[in-house]
């Protein structure tokens, strides 16, 4: 297509909302690239952080580095949202990528932990807009009944990342240089070209009209009181295990997180539509009731799967890197129900299926996986991950579809934005939740452990002579090896192994039991949601023909 024939068609669906497959898939180019951006950051970040922590001798601070993202990033999200339906999404992608690549080289050179994590805090900005602007923007310019196939596209590139990330994170981490800078650093220094790529093909490629939403206001009341709801909330949720769950600090971040949640939804109902979070999109049943259920989804999905890398790890002896090599089968899963169930919603406008067998297949994988024994093999495990994955692949795509499809055009960006702040917050407390029931098992299992290991050891004393045995010299140390390093049950004899990997099975078990109850209350809940018909007109056609309507 000549120059002078992309301009006139660019022109074109400037004026009618319309735009070409060739348009579309140009912009996804440019959206794609961007969460990949995210996407690919925290599986090679995660995989790394054993390693940097070591190395800025700050293991016991490691925390505050993931709290400081989860916060920014959290919390960014329904602002970008709001700032997009108001100023235009383009500009604001853009912004969301340069602040993510002044935070990874920022976080490139921290010279120690604390620094790391306010680094890491100005990601999260930038990341909080990556995956709900892309989202968004992919509602605006693709209508309801055809988005599904091309949100497909979009959860490859979370598959993709989940595969590339832990093999470029422990790449990274075992250099001890490279190019003369440290090793892990590059792990964030590796998002500057990806960035910089990403950059380039969002302004190439990014060209969505938008009509201009005049506002009288911008709801700063909104965004501190926010802040001051869900801050406290996401801190407790991160560190209340360590501090114990009614300890001083805990507590206090109760009472902030409610008075905030109180003070903001206030705000919201006297900002009526200038609202970060319009209270009028709950009068939507549909949106109402997929936000709910988005929740649960989250608690239930992010808690479960957050313990199938510590079996992968304790059980099998799998490291950080392996253990996201193992993850595979679920990608595979969610990847492959993705694509059938965008095809299918795209041929029948029919989406309600999908959250029901969604969450049906969500709750047959925790029923098989609440099975599991240390004596299992990996492809068992293969198995309920395969199950979960294709649950997740078609359920999660249609939430989002549904929530955008209950709102009018103009508010897709905040709906967008405000299902994705759900899910997350609901994601945030079922890991925390899910991880204390996890060890709390697994103290309660302490006994049971140690009497087996003292059983051995009288059965056989010169299994302490073994230089593989030598954490078990010191019964205190065990405890904490399990929770820290766990790579010595691999070379352990398996007579003081193998007590460590049945009680740990045994308390994922647990977990998987506790986030079976979530998940079947949200498969009870998907038969009450009401099925709106799918709109056949993008976000940009349906405000540019109400824009036109409105100057007649």
């Amino acid at each position: 297509m000549a120059r002078a024939d992309r301009k006139a068609a660019a022109a074109e669906s400037a004026k009618t909302g319309v735009m070409t497959h060739r348009q579309i898939m140009f912009v996804l180019f440019g959206l794609m690239s961007g969460m990949f951006l995210s996407a690919l950051d925290q599986s090679v970040v995660g995989t790394a952080m054993r390693t940097i922590a070591d190395d800025l001798h700050g293991l016991s601070a490691q925390a505050w580095v993931t709290t400081a993202y989860l916060i920014t990033s959290t919390i960014a999200t329904p602002i970008y949202g709001k700032l997009g339906d108001i100023f235009g999404r383009r500009q604001l992608f853009i912004t969301a990528i340069s602040i993510f690549i002044f935070g990874s080289i920022t976080c490139g050179f921290a010279q120690s932990m604390y620094e790391l994590a306010a680094f890491r805090a100005i990601q999260g900005v930038g990341a909080g807009g990556l995956f709900a602007l892309a989202l968004t923007i992919l509602a605006d310019i693709v209508p309801p009944k055809d988005r599904a196939k091309y949100q497909g596209m979009f959860l490859a590139v979370f598959g993709t990342s989940s595969v590339l990330g832990p093999l470029i994170g422990g790449l990274f981490a075992g250099m001890d240089t490279f190019a003369g800078i440290t090793g892990w650093r590059w792990v964030f220094l590796i998002n500057i070209p990806i960035g910089a790529a990403a950059l380039a093909l969002v302004v190439s490629f990014l060209h969505i009209p938008h009509t201009a939403h005049k506002t009288g206001r911008i709801d700063w009341w909104g965004v501190l009181t926010i802040i001051v709801g869900v801050v406290p909330v996401l801190l407790v949720a991160e560190q209340g295990r360590e501090w114990g769950w009614t300890s001083q600090n805990s507590v206090l971040c109760y009472v902030l997180g409610a008075v905030g949640i109180t003070a903001f939804i206030i705000v919201e109902n006297i900002m009526k539509h200038d609202a970060l979070l319009p209270m009028s999109l709950f009068k939507s049943k549909t949106f109402t009731m997929t936000t709910i259920l988005g929740v649960l989804v989250g608690i239930g999905m992010f808690g479960g799967m957050m313990s199938i890398p510590l079996v992968l790890q304790i059980v099998y002896g799998a490291s950080p890197t392996d253990s996201g090599y193992l993850m595979i089968p679920m990608v595979l899963g969610l990847m492959v129900s993705s694509i059938v169930s965008g095809q299918i919603t795209s041929r029948t406008g029919r989406y309600k299926v999908f959250m029901v067998g969604g969450t049906a297949l969500m709750t047959i994988s925790y029923v098989y996986l609440s099975t599991l024994t240390y004596e299992w093999q990996i492809w068992q495990m293969s198995i309920g991950m395969v199950i979960m994955g294709l649950g997740l692949g078609g359920l999660m795509q249609t939430l989002t579809i549904a929530s955008q499809n209950s709102v009018e055009a103009r508010d897709i960006g905040v709906a967008t934005s405000s299902a994705t702040f759900f899910r997350q917050m609901g994601g945030t407390l079922g890991v925390a939740v899910f991880l204390s029931i996890l060890f709390n098992n697994l103290a309660d299992k302490g006994p049971q452990m140690g009497r087996a290991i003292v059983a051995a050891i009288k059965a056989n004393p010169a299994l302490l002579n073994d230089p593989r045995n030598s954490v078990f010299k010191d019964p205190a140390a065990i405890g904490a090896a399990i929770t820290t390093d766990s790579s010595f049950l691999k070379t352990a004899s398996p007579e003081l192994a193998n007590p460590i990997k049945q009680a740990f099975a045994e308390s994922a078990s647990g977990v998987f039991i506790s986030a079976f109850a979530v998940v079947i209350v949200a498969f009870v809940l998907s038969f009450f949601i009401k099925e709106v018909a799918l709109r056949n007109k993008s976000g940009v056609q349906e405000r540019a023909e109400q824009a036109a309507a409105s100057m007649h």
